[in-house]
């Protein structure tokens, strides 16, 4: 499913105007955004937490060279299901 099609479902479902549903969805995304740079996290009960994961740096091989490359460290965004998602997906 991608963005237009999610904006479409959600629409539908609530009976709001896909503008009204756009906006929403973007409002979501803008304030996990906000969240998870800030330092926070995202839990919403039931569906799944968002948050960001130290990422130490490395050693990694060039797949074409074999030569070792340094990998810098960084921080990624991860999401895990919460139990009602991973129980309806199973």
């Amino acid at each position: 499913m991608n963005k237009a099609e999610l904006v479409e479902a959600i629409a539908k479902e609530t009976k709001l105007t896909k503008a009204d549903s756009v906006k929403a969805l973007d409002a979501f995304v803008n304030q996990t955004t906000k969240a998870l740079k800030g330092g926070g996290h995202v839990a919403l009960i039931g569906f799944g937490t968002f948050k960001v994961s130290k990422r130490a740096a490395r050693t990694g091989r060039n797949p074409q060279t074999g030569k070792a490359i340094k990998i810098a460290a960084k921080k990624v965004a991860k999401f895990k299901a919460g139990a009602a998602l991973a129980k309806a997906v199973k």
